[in-house]
């Protein structure tokens, strides 16, 4: 668990860094840092979606998935969190009123998505947990560092809310990566870590304010391959 737990802890450090160090730059630049890191979580997403090597498989995967995620909400849940710790952190109605709840929120799901989704994630993990090796993971984290300094200073203390669900995604991955390790071609990594590049690319856009995509409803997306591909070895 030392790469997930090392993952969390940068993110949580370098959030508060963002959020009380350099918060309060001038609203102007830190629109246009936002749209520059939404050019640049774009290029991220696409970049990572060209390795994909079966594209019906891709679309499908997305749209059963968002389907899936749709019909549970799953946007609705992580908003409702990032609410409840806000309530529990104290914020009054005159700083809700500033919209530094919806930032809140923003921000824990987006970071959420960002910093869990991405074959770094899912191969750090399964390596960490399998191989003792924490390399990949601590790569990550210098990545997810600067991303979470950078969110921070735009949506506050929510981002570094978003270590939470580092900790539990990687997490689950180390601890469970030997049980399922039979189960995890090098194909299924591709194609899963083809389907989060595509989701992260959803978050460059909602950066860019070209129209709110619900990306957290597309994360089932990413395990529609792991199913499809497992059944195909089947027959």
């Amino acid at each position: 668990m030392l790469g997930p737990l090392v993952n969390t802890v940068v993110i949580v450090i370098f959030s508060f860094v963002g959020c009380f160090l350099i918060r309060g730059i001038p609203e102007r630049i830190e629109e246009h840092v936002r749209k520059a890191i939404g050019l640049g979580t774009v290029f991220v997403g696409i970049k990572g979606t060209l390795e994909n090597q079966n594209i019906l498989l891709l679309i499908m995967s997305i749209v059963i998935g968002s389907v899936l995620g749709e019909l549970i909400d799953i946007d609705k849940w992580m908003n409702r969190f990032g609410l409840w710790a806000e309530r529990r952190l104290g914020m009054d109605k005159s700083q809700a009123q500033a919209g530094k709840g919806h930032s809140f929120s923003k921000g824990f799901v987006s970071a959420s998505i960002l910093f869990c989704t991405g074959s770094m994630a899912i191969v750090g993990s399964l390596q960490s947990g399998l191989q003792g090796n924490h390399e990949l993971l601590f790569t990550k984290s210098i990545l997810d560092g600067c991303m979470s300094l950078i969110f921070g200073a735009s949506f506050g203390i929510g981002v570094a809310f978003s270590a939470l669900s580092v900790l539990v995604y990687e997490g689950a991955i180390t601890l469970a990566s030997q049980a399922i390790s039979g189960y995890l071609t090098p194909d299924i990594i591709r194609e899963m870590s083809a389907v989060g590049s595509l989701v992260i690319a959803g978050i460059g856009f909602n950066f860019l304010g070209v129209k709110e995509i619900k990306v957290a409803n597309m994360i089932p997306a990413l395990f529609i391959p792991w199913i499809w591909l497992t059944i195909a070895a089947m027959f």
